[in-house]
């Protein structure tokens, strides 16, 4: 990887999704109401995941994510994505999700924890996803999970908008320059930050009441 960048041949990543991880999708929905003031909209299930989720568009290329194990789906072969299987705590935003045109080109380049691409469903919709086999997260979520969507208009397109955009994302980590390091020549987004300290993500939201804060 070139050190500055220059002369880069690897995909260029953008900013997809951020996860709020939940123990219960309840809680989670609850945690972004108080917090944002804003109701989640229905979202879906993923049958090959156990989980399910809410969906809010946060402008016409990005959204917020509430997603759960759901109760009644069956226990996967595989780990749950996102750690849900061990998530035992406060819901928090869990991780944060770069899109790529080619995911198998940006794994060769991404953290040698991020997995494999994995097809994932939610209704009519399929895409590919990196999961690492066991569903843990590189670096604590603090690295980004890295998403293909299909070719057309981007899912976030169907999602309900209630006046809630992304201002800034913060992603802290004892080691927040390597993963700034690994990133640079690919990200290119004003609103995501990178700060050395423990683990965590924090995102601040424009909403009609106001700036509001997850993290």
């Amino acid at each position: 990887m070139p050190p500055d960048g220059t002369g880069d041949s690897r995909p260029p990543l953008v900013l997809d999704h951020l996860a709020v991880t939940a123990r219960t999708l309840d809680e989670g929905v609850d945690w972004v109401r108080e917090m944002l003031g804003i109701e989640m909209p229905p979202g879906g299930s993923h049958p090959r995941m156990g989980t399910h989720n809410r969906l809010l568009a946060l402008g016409p290329a990005d959204f917020l994510e509430v997603i759960a194990v759901d109760p009644d789906a069956p226990t996967p072969d595989a780990g749950r994505w996102y750690g849900l299987d061990s998530f035992d705590d406060r819901p928090c935003i869990g991780t944060w999700i770069l899109g790529t045109p080619d995911i198998a080109a940006s794994l060769a380049h991404a953290h040698p924890d991020s997995g494999p691409a994995v097809e994932a469903i939610r209704g009519d919709l399929e895409w590919l996803i990196s999961v690492p086999d066991d569903g843990s997260m590189p670096m604590q979520g603090a690295y980004p999970t890295l998403i293909q969507w299909p070719a057309g208009p981007l899912p976030v397109t169907r999602m309900q908008d209630r006046g809630c955009s992304l201002q800034g994302l913060t992603v802290r980590h004892p080691d927040a320059d390597t993963i700034a390091a690994r990133l640079k020549g690919q990200l290119h987004d004003p609103r995501v930050s990178f700060e050395t300290g423990p683990v965590g993500l924090a995102a601040t939201f424009q909403t009609p009441s106001g700036l509001r804060t997850l993290g």
